[in-house]
């Protein structure tokens, strides 16, 4: 019984915890979409978040960065994406390739290549299962 109490708990501030970060990501980037959002068995206090990210044709995300715990895999689905990560090259990444971004990196330019054809990316997170939200949005 009081295992079945502490799941419950657990499944409970996992769903609010999701409903805050939809809610908080889906203000400021309105082009992101949380699609998963699973506590890491294996390593307590981390989760695995995925987030869907669609440009319209020309469409980008502001300059932003992600929560000082975060390792991100990112593979783009469809169409290209340019990326710029810290001081680096801006980066033409088409469906299929990817690419790492590491904890405190500031991403600054995320942009659909194509001012005709819409792109998607995944982004796959590992990050401490307390963050609330995942795209912070900042000012150089």
């Amino acid at each position: 019984m009081i295992r079945t109490i502490l799941y419950s708990t657990a499944a409970l501030a996992a769903f609010i915890a999701t409903a805050a970060l939809a809610d908080n990501t889906a203000s400021a980037f309105k082009n992101v979409k949380l699609v998963y959002d699973q506590p890491l068995p294996n390593v307590p206090g981390k989760s695995m978040r995925g987030v869907l990210v669609d440009y319209e044709p020309g469409g980008n995300s502001p300059a932003h960065l992600h929560p000082k715990s975060a390792f991100i895999y990112a593979t783009v689905l469809e169409g290209a994406i340019k990326s710029q990560v810290n001081n680096g090259p801006v980066v033409t990444y088409r469906a299929g390739e990817s690419w790492s971004e590491y904890p405190g990196d500031r991403h600054r330019v995320s942009q659909n290549a194509s001012a005709t054809d819409p792109a998607r990316l995944l982004a796959v997170f590992i990050v401490d299962t307390g963050e609330t939200e995942l795209v912070l949005p900042y000012e150089e």
